[in-house]
């Protein structure tokens, strides 16, 4: 047989087979015409249900007739089987009037259908997962709970971090121009601001300071200073004893714990020093210390000295010619004095006359200058 002759023979077969159908679907709808649709249906469904339960009772039928020839157990077999045939059979038929059906129907309410079956498909699977998480976290503890939740609002807002930070590298590899001139703008302002704060924090702290000084200067002026009996005691047996220009300045040192001071005069201040040493009632007996000042204008020796009879010290100053420092020694009255005074004499160059044995201890004899005054400058420059 030729292609030509098969080709016409599959032609034929295919428009004898549209012409069926379309025969088929102008005598359903000639009889839908003819019944309402809702009886349509309901005679559907009644002529369904009376083959189904024929079906049925010719299968009890059957199953009883064997039942009464057979055993037991070989009656419960074979009710078994009936049953199950029975079963099978009206699927079968269900499924072959679905057929017919969705045949009859256009494709549109076919789709739709299918559409419908899987919206309620999902609708029950979304159902039977919140049961079960419910179920989940009526078993779980409330701890457990709280953790997960934790957990999802970190990584939802981890997630939300690294959006952001994408779009803003996005943005930056744009504009790259933008970026460094908003950087720059943001330096700026925090180093404005970082001035600022520390502006106003100088500020505090000088206002505080401000406000203890003035403290301080209150409580001074309001309150006698400590030892100022002991120091007009000192200063009383001193005038009595040399007279009342022996001293040419005294106070106490509220610097320097509030230890009464004493000024003498260069012609003095021997006098005054033995007078506190030998002085039966004052008896000043300890020397703690003696050094030299050079104060640009002139030159100061402080001496320290302790009465253990008093259970008090004073200090003893005298103001020196710069150009020309020269002092009567303590030696004689205080021993401890010789190595101090040897001392001012090496780095400030003050001459202590009646001395026992004034020399350089630190510095060599034919060292030049004393490194101590404040316009010295050494002899090679490079040392």
């Amino acid at each position: 047989m030729s292609e030509k002759e098969d080709l016409a023979k599959q032609k034929a077969a295919a428009a004898a087979k549209a012409k069926a159908v379309a025969l088929a679907r102008k005598q359903a709808k000639a009889e839908s015409t003819e019944k309402p649709e809702e009886e349509t249906e309901i005679a559907k469904q009644k002529a369904a249900a009376a083959a189904k339960a024929k079906a049925v009772a010719l299968a009890r039928k059957q199953a009883k007739a064997e039942s009464a020839e057979k055993p037991e157990e070989e009656t419960d077999i074979a009710k078994q089987k009936a049953a199950a045939a029975a079963k099978a059979k009206a699927a079968a038929l269900a499924r072959k009037q679905a057929k017919a059906e969705s045949a009859e129907k256009p494709e549109e309410e076919t789709e739709i259908a299918k559409q419908k079956a899987a919206a309620a498909a999902k609708a029950k699977a979304a159902a039977l997962a919140r049961k079960q998480a419910k179920a989940e976290s009526a078993e779980k503890p409330e701890e457990e709970t709280e953790i997960a939740k934790q957990k999802a609002a970190a990584a939802s807002k981890a997630k939300a971090a690294a959006l952001a930070r994408k779009r803003a590298k996005e943005e930056a590899a744009e504009k790259p121009e933008e970026m460094d001139a908003a950087k720059q703008k943001a330096a700026a302002a925090a180093k404005a601001k970082a001035a600022a704060a520390a502006k106003a924090k100088a500020t505090a702290a000088a206002k505080n300071r401000t406000a203890v000084k003035e403290s301080e200067e209150v409580n001074v002026s309001s309150e006698p200073p400590p030892n100022q009996s002991k120091l007009d005691q000192i200063v009383s047996a001193i005038e009595s004893h040399l007279g009342q220009g022996a001293l040419l300045e005294h106070y106490i040192n509220r610097l320097s714990k509030d230890v009464p001071t004493l000024v003498a005069d260069p012609d003095t201040y021997f006098s005054i020093a033995k007078f506190l040493r030998y002085d039966e009632q004052l008896n000043f007996s300890y020397l703690s210390e003696l050094h030299g000042t050079d104060f640009e204008s002139h030159m100061e020796i402080y001496v320290h000295v302790h009465s253990f009879k008093m259970n008090q010290s004073v200090a003893l100053k005298v103001k020196l010619d710069r150009d020309s420092p020269v002092i009567h020694s303590l030696v004689p009255l205080w021993s401890g004095a010789n190595w101090p005074e040897c001392e001012a004499y090496d780095l400030l160059g003050i001459n202590f006359y009646e001395h026992p044995d004034l020399k350089r201890i630190l510095l060599g004899d034919d060292w030049k200058g004393y490194p101590l005054r404040k316009d010295y400058q050494p002899y090679d420059v490079e040392v």
